[in-house]
């Protein structure tokens, strides 16, 4: 890698997937290898080296890690910009901040230097939700398509509750009204987890606690319906409250 940096020129660093590696944010290996050079920089075509421009590369670069490459803000906003969905492009900055390797303080004041930003308001209320406690791509999409537009009571994210077996984290609780809604992006859980989930289930029930569950398909395909569903359990509940329609087409309260 520092040869690829060399060949590009005495400014370049590495970038995007391959400062990501070195920097633990990932563990897939990409096929090339990402060097970013300054904007009027003159290089010629190198096999194996994508070449990323930058007008402010002196502001992105890192001050003393080597190889040379940019600081890990600079890298996860770099392929945010370079991923092919909103979701891929909250899924780095998820991956970022729930391995610790940056906060949502810190993404947001990078955020702010870049003039321009493909997606830069969803991004903002992605960290905006981050910050407040959520760790994956579903929990961000359950505030953004779910809960938010719909004008369900704002859960309390990671909730920490102390029971006599020690303490759990409850993806979203709206201790008011005595529900919790979990949320799990996986396909198929392992069967000792799938226990643990039941039995935290049961703890939760032996509270005074409901618990609702949903997966991907309930959250990114029928965000209305599920906002439907919970309004409707915290109703028997207690909430007095009233839902709102995202939008024209909202199948709030439509099968």
């Amino acid at each position: 890698m520092g040869r690829a940096v060399l060949r590009a020129g005495p400014q370049a660093v590495l970038s995007h997937q391959t400062a990501a590696e070195l920097d633990g944010l990932t563990t897939r290996r990409s096929a090339v290898i990402h060097v970013q050079v300054p904007g009027d920089a003159r290089v010629d075509p190198i096999p194996g080296i994508r070449i990323h421009r930058s007008e402010r590369l002196a502001e992105a670069r890192h001050p003393s890690r080597t190889p040379p490459r940019t600081r890990i803000e600079e890298t996860v906003l770099d392929l945010t910009q370079a991923a092919k969905s909103i979701d891929g492009a909250f899924g780095w900055l998820c991956q970022a901040c729930g391995s610790r390797l940056t906060t949502p303080e810190f993404l947001l004041a990078a955020l702010a230097k870049r003039p321009k930003v493909r997606w830069r308001g969803i991004l903002l209320s992605a960290l905006d939700d981050i910050s407040d406690g959520a760790h994956s791509v579903l929990e961000v999409r359950y505030v953004r398509d779910v809960e938010r537009p719909h004008g369900l009571p704002r859960a309390r994210r990671q909730a920490r509750v102390t029971r006599s077996s020690g303490r759990i984290y409850l993806d979203n609780l709206v201790k008011r009204y005595g529900t919790c809604i979990e949320l799990d992006g996986k396909a198929a859980h392992p069967v000792a987890e799938r226990w643990r989930d039941i039995a935290r289930d049961n703890a939760s029930a032996a509270d005074g606690m409901i618990t609702l569950r949903y997966g991907w398909s309930d959250v990114a395909e029928r965000p209305c319906q599920t906002a439907a569903q919970i309004a409707a359990v915290l109703g028997k509940r207690g909430w007095t409250g009233q839902t709102t329609p995202c939008g024209r087409s909202c199948r709030l309260g439509r099968p």
